[in-house]
């Protein structure tokens, strides 16, 4: 039984980059896992991926770039200020202007850089690097 569907897709991403695939297939697919995936391909994690309709619930395939050291979510889904980014940047991201914090915000799903020069806050989702 799935708990979180982002969990398990950043999971199935995070396995198939280490066992050097090309491609992978995350099930069941929803609108928040298509956003963090748009955020993971502006950022030049991804190269492309597709919604494929089943009848259950849908999937998405993923086409990886080969540059994923780790992904993951971030539990629970702290809610951050925009003056707060750079402490969890610290506390996630490995190093500074290396790897991306993901949130969801009032404006949509977007990155920790995007946030900032936006100035707006939100909760954090994920982290990739």
């Amino acid at each position: 039984m799935l708990q979180d569907p982002l969990n398990d897709a950043m999971a199935t991403i995070r396995n198939a980059e280490t066992a050097g695939k090309r491609e992978c297939v995350l099930r069941p697919a929803s609108k928040l896992i298509g956003r963090v995936l748009k955020v993971m391909q502006e950022a030049d994690y991804v190269t492309a991926f597709e919604f494929i309709e089943d009848g259950r619930g849908g999937m998405y395939r993923v086409t990886l770039k080969g540059n994923i050291n780790s992904c993951g979510v971030i539990k629970p889904r702290f809610a951050v200020r925009r003056q707060d980014l750079e402490k969890y940047e610290a506390r996630y991201l490995p190093a500074q202007d290396f790897g991306v914090l993901i949130l969801t915000t009032t404006e949509g799903v977007i990155s920790q850089l995007r946030a900032k020069e936006m100035g707006v806050g939100g909760k954090l989702l994920a982290f990739v690097y």
